[in-house]
């Protein structure tokens, strides 16, 4: 190993060291097509030089005047040459040759008018293979057309235009070029553990055979998007010291048929001669989907093709221990069932969602890079983030970064790190849109019913700050922080969710005697919930606890198939138009009997625009803010800019 590095720091930098020299890169057909290349050039520059064509006459008339000097007679055509008389009378026109074209019949006339002027002449011989030249160079110049790009390549192997359709498009890491640990994964601790078995199997397989286990030849990543799926078959190649190949599901499939099943042999002929090794195939369901019927996707369908391909590899009658298989997906509800066996991928890894702790785990390792202040409380973010994935958790990071450097800020601050966690949910602030008056006092009031409803009922999640400045689609946002993580809805939690949905559009028509288009978003997630509760939580006492959602039974032709009749469909109908209206109702009454504090937190939004959950609990009981307004802020920064 050392004598290896030891040579290796003798050579040339990659970039020279690649290159062989001239003559070795250049071969026969090679020196063939530079010498016809020489021999057209010397052809048309002798064709195409700068000669006067003249007439007979004109030829006659140079003769007679003693203006010309030498002449070559060729075949049918006269090269001659003026003296320093005939180029002086010719001027502007200072060619120092001529040429002119004659029959075989004039050749005695035009010798003896030669000899007449004393003028030096010589016949030249007709030389055949400049014009054999004329119709064998295109011929010659279309073979080695047809050498370069075609014929050559194909012999090249994987440099090739032709065989490289079938080769793999894989991408080989090393130890070196990982630079991705464990360390820097976080929130997925068990799927950490299963694949640390693989790891650990690579390292030492007589471990495992001692006792006669086998390890598993497939290991499926199954989760969200942005859960680490990748990041994780990342730290797997930075951990294990094996040959690790990548590739990606849409990289086997091309416009020729078959080629996505020779691109499969070939990797995995590839990694059975670099044997342990790990081989991952991230986005698999773009090659790995059911297969259906001949009549619906194909007898000959590529992607099915490469399927078949993958399946023999993985578990056929040339199985090889020695290569382990990991692919990532994020729909694995779609994937064939005979991938998805034992003996293929016998392990499905389920990477989910972070929880709070896993999500301030993430925060702690995206955070290494970023300078943070001392107000910064991670474990607060990760509260207020639920269900957010890794890759949003990075997002916040860096939006709370762009923002503070935007802000000549020193390093990251609280206040930076909600306000991005607000961006990547919601959007950015819009400040700039003009608001109506009517439509900001709508937005007050519709904000304020969601929050006094959602500060007063126990069963919801706890207030974290409400706003009425716009945020991408939205008038305005109210915020929770939730406690947990919540994997159980009870009933009585999904109740107090309902009513804090109608809040807004309940709180509407009491104070502006109307209703607007801004409780869109509320009725939708309302209705969904409901109809959950009814169809798959089993929460309505009349039908019971009964599955009737709507499942893709029909995978063939790709209908939803339906298991329940129409009138139970009129009955599910039913069951979630009382459950919103029990809610809807509730609601109201909760608002009319707090009209005060609702009319109190709508002014203090449309005073401050933004409230946190401390400073709506002092509205809530009788206090008054003490707090900068906004055209206080404003007249504040049109000073520093002054």
């Amino acid at each position: 190993m050392n004598n290896k590095k030891k040579q290796n720091s003798t050579r040339r930098p990659p970039e020279m060291s690649n290159k062989p020299p001239l003559g070795q890169r250049t071969g026969p057909m090679g020196w063939l097509l530079l010498g016809l290349a020489f021999i057209t050039l010397i052809t048309m520059f002798d064709k195409y030089s700068a000669r006067d064509e003249i007439s007979n006459n004109e030829f006659e008339k140079y003769l007679s005047e003693g203006k010309v000097e030498s002449v070559e007679i060729g075949d049918s055509q006269i090269n001659g040459k003026f003296n320093a008389a005939g180029v002086a009378s010719r001027l502007p026109k200072a060619a120092k040759t001529f040429r002119l074209g004659y029959r075989p019949e004039m050749l005695p006339d035009i010798t003896a008018k030669l000899q007449t002027a004393q003028v030096e002449w010589v016949v030249t011989q007709p030389q055949i293979w400049i014009s054999l030249l004329g119709w064998i160079l295109p011929v010659a110049l279309m073979i080695a057309f047809f050498y370069f790009v075609f014929i050559r390549n194909a012999r090249n192997g994987p440099g090739g235009m032709l065989m490289n359709f079938g080769r793999s498009k894989h991408k080989m890491h090393g130890k070196e070029q990982m630079k991705v640990t464990f360390d820097d994964v976080a929130g997925i601790d068990e799927a950490k553990e299963e694949v640390a078995e693989i790891i650990e199997f690579l390292k030492h397989p007589k471990k495992f055979q001692r006792i006669g286990g086998r390890i598993p030849r497939g290991i499926l990543l199954v989760g969200p998007p942005g859960c680490g799926k990748t990041l994780l078959a990342k730290a797997i190649a930075g951990q294990a010291n094996v040959p690790f190949f990548s590739i990606s599901g849409s990289d086997f499939v091309e416009m020729f048929v078959g080629v996505g099943a020779s691109r499969v042999r070939d990797l995995f002929n590839t990694a059975k001669e670099s044997s342990p090794c790990i081989i991952f195939l991230d986005e698999i369901d773009a090659i790995g989907r059911k297969r259906g019927p001949g009549f619906v996707s194909g007898g000959h369908d590529e992607r099915e093709q490469t399927l078949n391909a993958i399946l023999v590899e993985m578990d056929g009658f040339d199985t090889n221990d020695g290569v382990i298989v990991m692919a990532a997906t994020n729909r694995g509800d779609i994937l064939d069932k005979a991938l998805t066996r034992p003996g293929r991928f016998d392990r499905q890894v389920y990477i989910p969602l972070p929880d709070v702790k896993g999500r301030t785990e993430i925060l702690k390792i995206h955070a290494r890079k970023v300078r943070m202040g001392p107000d910064v409380d991670l474990e607060r973010v990760a509260r207020g983030t639920p269900m957010f994935s890794g890759a949003d958790l990075e997002a916040i990071i860096n939006e709370a970064a762009i923002a503070a450097t935007m802000n000549n800020k020193d390093f990251v601050e609280m206040e930076d790190l909600e306000e991005a966690r607000d961006k990547v949910r919601w959007g950015r602030k819009k400040r700039s849109r003009t608001i109506d008056l009517i439509d900001k006092k709508i937005a007050a009031y519709h904000e304020a019913g969601h929050t006094l409803v959602q500060s007063m009922l126990k069963d919801a999640d706890p207030l974290h700050k409400v706003s009425i400045i716009p945020r991408g689609p939205m008038g305005g946002a109210t915020f929770s922080l939730p406690e947990k993580d919540r994997t159980i809805f009870t009933k009585k939690y999904c109740m107090a969710q309902l009513q804090v949905c109608f809040g807004g559009r309940i709180a509407e028509q009491l104070f502006c005697d109307d209703m607007s288009s801004g409780a869109q978003s509320d009725i939708q997630t309302a209705t969904a919930l409901a109809r959950e509760m009814v169809q798959t939580w089993g929460m309505s006492d009349d039908l019971g606890p009964i599955d009737y959602s709507t499942q893709a039974q029909d995978m063939y032709f790709g209908m939803p198939g339906q298991e329940h009749s129409q009138k139970t469909a009129e009955i599910i109908d039913i069951e979630v138009k009382k459950l919103i209206d029990i809610a809807f109702k509730a609601s109201k009454e909760l608002l009319q009997a707090n009209l005060d504090k609702l009319q109190a937190i709508a002014e203090a939004l449309l005073k401050y625009e933004t409230l946190d959950a401390s400073e709506v609990k002092i509205i809530l009981e009788g206090g008054s803010l003490n707090k900068p307004t906004v055209g206080d802020l404003l007249k504040t920064e049109q000073d520093k800019t002054n």
